[in-house]
């Protein structure tokens, strides 16, 4: 019943911005954290960028100080501010939810991701 859908996603210049959405819903108890991920040439999933229920978070090093993650903890949505994006981030973007009561017993969701294309 948990479904994790992303928005945001298009076609962008290199050096230009996206905000990517991230909204969770159905039958959701304790939320964990949200994370971006991104799926790279050789069929790979990368990290991108991860916020908690404190609103800490982390970031990849090739997209630190470039991208910003947020969360509304209320509605549970996750957000990816994405600025100066360069060639290299194009990608499907991604969005997993977690839950649980504990770091060693968690619940992971995914969405279908949203398509960014940064080229001129």
């Amino acid at each position: 019943q948990v479904q994790v859908v992303e928005t945001g996603g298009g076609l962008v210049q290199p050096g230009g911005s996206l905000r990517l959405s991230c909204v969770v819903s159905g039958n959701i108890s304790n939320l964990y954290d949200m994370a971006w991920y991104r799926d790279i040439p050789g069929g790979r999933r990368e990290f991108v960028a991860i916020i908690d229920r404190s609103g800490s978070t982390n970031y990849a090093d090739s997209v630190k100080d470039r991208f910003t993650i947020s969360r509304d903890n209320v509605a549970n949505t996750a957000y990816l501010q994405m600025n100066d994006l360069k060639p290299e981030d194009t990608a499907n973007y991604a969005c997993r939810l977690r839950t649980g009561r504990s770091a060693n017993v968690l619940f992971g969701y995914w969405g279908q991701g949203t398509q960014v294309t940064v080229s001129s």
